[in-house]
C-alpha cells in the first residue's frame, strides 16, 4: 500500500517534501485535505494521526473510503472547532492564495497548531515575470494553470510578501525549503526569483 501511495503522491512534489518534514506519532491537521492521501501515507509510515478538512463532497468520499477522518469545512471561515495547540502540525499545501483572507488563516494555523507547514506558489517566479513582461497578459504556469477570469487563486505574492506577512502577524518562521526541479542551487540563493514553490515551517512567536 505504501508504495501505491507514494506513486500517487509523486505528482506533488511538495507534499513529498513535507511527509519528511512531520515527525512519528504526531498529531495533523490537513486543510483541503483532497483525497486523503497525504493523510494515509503519513498514517502508514509515520504513525500519525490525522483529520482532514475538505469543502469538495467528492473528495471527502474518496478520503474517508481511505479510512482517514474527514471534516466538511470551508478554510474562508474560522478553525473554530479546534483549540489551542490541540495538533502538532497543521499542514496548508498550495492553498493559501485561494481563501478571501490569508492573514486570517495563517493567525489561525498557527494558533491551533504548535507548527504549521505551509506550501506557497510564488508569483515573483521569473517564469511567471517574463511572461507577464514580455506577453502583457495573466501568467499561466505549471502551478498556475489558470486565466485569469476563471482562477481560485485570488490573492497571488511573492516570498517576499509571504515573509512580510509573518513579521507582521507575529509569526516566525523557522525554517524555508525552495523547491525547483533544475537548478536548486539558484532556487537556495534567490528563491523569491527562481523557486516557483516554497515551504515554510513556521510557528507562533513565543
Amino acid at each position: 500500500m505504501v508504495g501505491k501511495l507514494k506513486k500517487e503522491l509523486a505528482k506533488r512534489r511538495d507534499l513529498v517534501e513535507i511527509t519528511k518534514m512531520i515527525e512519528a506519532d504526531t498529531r495533523v491537521l490537513d486543510l483541503g485535505c483532497g483525497n486523503g492521501i497525504f493523510l494515509k501515507l503519513l498514517e502508514c509510515e509515520k504513525n500519525v494521526k490525522g483529520l482532514g478538512i475538505e469543502i469538495s463532497q467528492q473528495q471527502i468520499i474518496e478520503s474517508i473510503a481511505t479510512g482517514i477522518p474527514v471534516v466538511h469545512g470551508d478554510l474562508n471561515h474560522d478553525l473554530d472547532f479546534a483549540e489551542d495547540s490541540s495538533f502538532d502540525y497543521v499542514v496548508l499545501s498550495r492553498t493559501l492564495q485561494e481563501v478571501y483572507r490569508p492573514d486570517r488563516l495563517l493567525s489561525e494555523i498557527v494558533r491551533v497548531g504548535k507548527r504549521a507547514i505551509v506550501s506557497f506558489i510564488n508569483f515573483g517566479y521569473y517564469k511567471t515575470r517574463l511572461q507577464l513582461l514580455f506577453t502583457g497578459s495573466m501568467p499561466e504556469t505549471k502551478n498556475l494553470p489558470y486565466y485569469w477570469y476563471d482562477t481560485p487563486n485570488i490573492h497571488l505574492g511573492t516570498l517576499k510578501d509571504f515573509r512580510r506577512l509573518c513579521r507582521e502577524l507575529d509569526i516566525r518562521i523557522i525554517r524555508e525549503l525552495p523547491l525547483e526541479n533544475r537548478s536548486l542551487l539558484s532556487a537556495r540563493i534567490l528563491p523569491n526569483l527562481f523557486a516557483p514553490t516554497c515551504i515554510f515551517e513556521i510557528c507562533k512567536e513565543n
